[in-house]
């Protein structure tokens, strides 16, 4: 099956002219040019166009997508990594849309806004900088490689999973339970196995992670929504259980 370059055009959104330019550059010759002149593709053809306009739409000029294109002979293999790259854009738009929904709601209603919420998606490596100086940079990219892993659905497991802990934390906190308690202690064990999903934490690495819960609002948010003095609860519990359980 073929197509000529007009029908090609019209169903890419683009012009004959641009596909000139295309063959133009050798980026993508045409399969037959016709005794009329006309150009015409075959399905390969349409697979290197489908492969140009990707690179294209992740701002890649010409030259370069040339450059790519004459280095990757498989077809398929190039298709899985365009197919990866589109996955997780899907899932950063779907991050804009629950971003501008949460943004909608809370403005009809007159609630408070967090930043956090309403820029959630228009950078996926906001703390890049901050891991890195904090843990290097290994970690980061450990980290930053397991999340880029996952998909939406066990995304969505990992952070519902914390946030049943941090529910748990804020009852024992309304309990009056101590730090040491044996209630608490079983949600730190439940918190730690949580943190411990990319790796085996450190000791220090659990304290210094947990204090900040109370050192940077940004984090202990996310357990004084569950009532004042949650986070201060976490950290000291989580202390208690990294000294008796955890090594360097």
């Amino acid at each position: 099956m073929e197509w000529s370059i007009q029908d090609i055009a019209k169903k890419a959104g683009t012009t004959s002219r641009t596909l000139r330019h295309y063959d133009e550059l050798g980026l993508l010759d045409p399969s037959r040019v016709g005794s009329n002149g006309y150009r015409y593709y075959d399905q390969d053809a349409l697979v290197r166009l489908q492969r140009i306009l990707l690179l294209r739409e992740l701002g890649l000029g010409l030259t370069e997508i040339a450059r790519i294109l004459d280095g990757q002979q498989d077809t398929a293999a190039a298709l899985r990594t365009h197919l990866a790259l589109l996955e997780q854009e899907r899932e950063r738009v779907g991050r804009l849309i629950a971003s501008v929904r949460t943004t909608l709601h809370k403005t009809l209603r007159g609630e408070e806004l967090m930043a956090e919420e309403v820029l959630d998606g228009f950078d996926h490596t906001r703390y890049e900088q901050e891991v890195t100086e904090r843990w290097g940079r290994d970690a980061y990219e450990k980290g930053d490689r397991w999340w880029r892993s996952l998909s939406e659905r066990e995304r969505k497991e990992f952070m519902d999973r914390h946030e049943t802990i941090a529910r748990d934390w804020g009852r024992a906190r309304k309990d009056g339970l101590a730090a040491d308690s044996e209630e608490a202690q079983d949600i730190a064990r439940r918190h730690c196995d949580w943190l411990s999903t990319t790796s085996s934490p450190a000791k220090s690495y659990v304290i210094g992670v947990t204090a900040m819960y109370v050192d940077d609002p940004r984090f202990g948010r996310n357990y004084d929504k569950y009532g004042e003095g949650t986070a201060v609860l976490v950290r000291d519990a989580m202390k208690v259980y990294a000294e008796r359980h955890l090594t360097d």
